[in-house]
């Protein structure tokens, strides 16, 4: 069932019941899951989630409930967290899981996962994203000071990013020389640098190594579906690439200059998330 719903209070009124009222065709038990897990917004200055079923709602105040059963029963593996450096924190991101919620809820991302591990006893701030249907390592902030110094990183270009993929069919002699792929993107110059970490013969495809140079949206994989390797799994973009396995495509390390600290920081994702069959 998908359903969406905006109800007006018109009393003092707890959310539970005004949700139960408007919405007859769903349990008080499923609407109480639905708040917990994210997808019901009480308007405002500022939109925010509403998780507390008991709350009283004044005259006037207003809920949206985006309801998808599907999503909401989904399920991932869990977020792990990598380093913790008080300011700021490393985490790994597996496939399946946002980096931050949407209008159908937000029990399967990285920021709710973050908010509930340090249970409200520090603010968690989103720098960059990655694709719900990648892995790997991803930087949140604890601090509106530490968030604005890592985008001030970010916007120039300041944090270096490394992926490992796996892509569909063998790169030719000239392409690997070539080591890059630089075609513009949304009308926007962009480069994507690569190199060949091992050529499976019997799969027919290959392992790259990339160090992203410029972010636009999914650029690694456009340059490599427009280049005629797409990633493997891709749901989006190429042919014939589909695999079970999912989304050959992760975030394997980073590397920038501490903003707190100016030490120079280099975070790696342990051996054992990476993804299967990447060292052969």
């Amino acid at each position: 069932m998908k359903l969406v719903r905006t109800l007006q209070a018109v009393q003092s009124i707890m959310a539970i019941d005004l949700l139960s009222q408007g919405v007859p065709e769903l349990s008080k038990g499923r609407l109480k899951d639905a708040m917990t897990k994210g997808a019901v917004l009480l308007a405002g200055k500022a939109q925010k989630r509403l998780r507390r079923a008991q709350t009283l709602l004044q005259n006037g105040q207003q809920l949206s409930l985006h309801y998808d059963d599907e999503l909401l029963n989904r399920s991932c593996a869990p977020a792990q967290l990598i380093s913790d450096q008080q300011h700021y924190s490393v985490w790994f991101k597996p496939a399946g899981m946002l980096s931050q919620g949407n209008e159908w809820g937000d029990h399967l991302s990285l920021l709710r996962t973050a908010e509930q591990h340090f249970a409200a006893k520090r603010p968690v701030f989103l720098l960059h994203r990655l694709d719900r249907e990648a892995s790997g390592l991803m930087v949140l902030a604890h601090s509106k000071t530490m968030a604005a110094a890592f985008s001030k990183l970010i916007a120039n270009r300041q944090i270096e990013k490394h992926y490992l993929i796996r892509v569909k069919g063998q790169l030719s002699a000239a392409l690997l020389q070539q080591g890059e792929l630089s075609q513009p993107l949304d009308d926007k110059p962009c480069r994507t640098e690569f190199s060949l970490r091992r050529y499976d013969a019997a799969a027919a495809q290959s392992w790259l190594d990339i160090k992203l140079i410029s972010g636009r949206k999914h650029q690694i994989r456009r340059h490599f579906a427009l280049a005629g390797h797409p990633v493997m799994g891709d749901p989006q973009y190429g042919s014939d690439n589909k695999d079970s396995r999912g989304l050959a495509l992760q975030a394997v390390s980073l590397g920038f200059r501490c903003p707190k600290t100016g030490n120079s920081m280099q975070f790696s994702l342990p051996a054992e998330l990476w993804l299967a069959g990447a060292d052969g």
